[in-house]
């Protein structure tokens, strides 16, 4: 557990950065700070591990205060990703990974096989040990980046914007995988972002810092959605605040059957204007339109990737996007990644309408 305790920074000028903050990020939980840029959500980060010493009030990690603990060792014993992963451009993957191990007295036997462990852990086995930081996509650098922070088994971990460099794509893979290594491990985590889709994806609580660094609210994202404090998190959540929401709400929604064509095959029926392609694990693969097919096997390059993939258990929120993305109106979804059939908007809108919400009330109890 992390305590805030009325922690306040005052540079000089007399403008506070952090304004008498206090708050608990929870044992094993991911707890988010975001907002406004300049509301001092890294400063506050960086006062966790002594990298700026607060002006006033109390930091304690599992109760120890960590202004008695010297700066040097609290911040080795700490995790911590930043945004560019500021690994050393000279040094392989693997003696990035095994630095801080080895700053803390691990020998080289153990500190080598435990690298090897967590960059297995974030998705970069075998040979990327063996590679440089340049011969690495910025989401792979970043995953290197987590490994790092891991590698000395910390309780804690500190995660300064980790993901904001990196594309779309690689962004939410990464967010992915930072949810499942979360669970494995069960690690204390403190992250920033400016992102309000990120810290509810997130977050198991979400602080949201006004300027001046004073906090405006500290909650569940699903509170924070549901019951906004004021104006200002109202605005700053956003006006579609309801749909973001449902990422919090499941309901039974048909999954319709779906024949698909498999790639590299001649289409067997041409009736539908559209098709399902998948590969020869019934994963997804796109959308063909059989009269751009012709006679020729379905190939990658007839796919229409539009659309996103749903999970049989997801959010009406997953399901809603993959009705509404998709070229055909049919969202595809999956389970364990193998197609499970499709569903429909309409279908969709009628499950939110009839879900039960937080006060036990729905949609359709509104009506006349």
């Amino acid at each position: 557990m992390i305590r805030l305790e009325a922690v306040t920074k005052q540079y000089d000028e007399g403008t506070p950065a952090v304004d008498n903050l206090t708050l608990e990020a929870g044992t094993g939980e991911i707890t988010v700070l975001v907002g406004p840029s300049g509301c001092g959500k890294t400063t506050s980060l960086r006062m966790i591990n002594r990298m700026i010493e607060p002006t006033s009030g109390r930091i304690l990690i599992d109760g120890q205060d960590t202004a008695q603990v010297p700066a040097a060792r609290l911040r080795r014993d700490i995790g911590y990703v930043i945004q560019h992963a500021g690994l050393f451009p000279h040094r392989t993957v693997l003696h990035n990974v095994m630095t801080v191990p080895r700053l803390n007295g691990w020998g080289r036997a153990r500190a080598e096989t435990r690298a090897r462990e967590v960059l297995e852990l974030v998705g970069l086995p075998g040979d990327f040990a063996r590679r440089y930081p340049g011969q690495l996509s910025g989401g792979q650098q970043q995953r290197v980046g987590v490994a790092r922070a891991l590698a000395s088994d910390p309780s804690v971990m500190l995660m300064d914007e980790p993901f904001s460099a990196v594309d779309p794509i690689a962004r939410e893979g990464l967010q992915d995988d930072l949810l499942r290594l979360q669970g494995e491990l069960g690690t204390t985590i403190v992250l920033v972002t400016h992102d309000i889709d990120e810290a509810i994806k997130l977050g198991h609580r979400v602080a949201v810092l006004r300027q001046g660094g004073r906090l405006a609210q500290f909650s569940s994202p699903a509170d924070l959605l549901a019951h906004p404090a004021d104006d200002f998190v109202a605005d700053f959540v956003g006006r579609d605040r309801g749909y973001r929401a449902l990422s919090f709400q499941q309901h039974e929604v048909p999954v319709h059957p779906e024949e698909p064509v498999p790639l590299g095959q001649p289409l067997t029926r041409r009736g539908d204007e559209w098709l399902l392609a998948v590969d020869e694990e019934s994963r997804p693969q796109g959308w063909v339109v059989p009269g751009e097919v012709g006679d020729a096997p379905v190939g990658r390059e007839h796919l229409h990737r539009g659309g996103t993939v749903a999970s049989v258990d997801g959010s009406l929120r997953a399901l809603l996007d993959a009705a509404l993305s998709s070229p055909s109106g049919r969202g595809v979804v999956v389970r364990d990644g193998v197609l499970a059939g499709t569903v429909r908007a309409e279908e969709v809108l009628a499950a939110i309408q009839a879900a039960p919400r937080p006060d036990g009330t729905s949609i359709q109890d509104e009506r006349p």
